[in-house]
């Protein structure tokens, strides 16, 4: 899947597809944890893709570059699950 923005969006589908699964969504996230492999180059481009996705007030982030082999970005969540 080409671009970050695009990859952005199919990785926060899949967080939100295995949040599903306890019947939590994106806006149970409550931190969001972003390795992005070019952080300087893809930071706007990522950021703009979170944005119209993830669900406001959003959650605190941390945004890190980090050297992902074949990925432009990688992202981990802690959601707290619905009572």
């Amino acid at each position: 899947m080409d671009g970050i923005a695009a990859q952005t969006k199919q990785v926060l589908a899949n967080v939100e597809a295995a949040l599903s699964v306890y019947g939590a969504t994106l806006a149970d996230v409550v931190k969001v944890t972003a390795h992005l492999q070019n952080l300087a180059e893809d930071f706007d481009g990522f950021n703009a893709a979170y944005r119209e996705v993830m669900v406001q007030p959003y959650p605190v982030r941390t945004t890190v570059g980090s050297d992902l082999s074949s990925i432009l970005v990688e992202i981990d969540v802690v959601a707290a699950l619905p009572q």
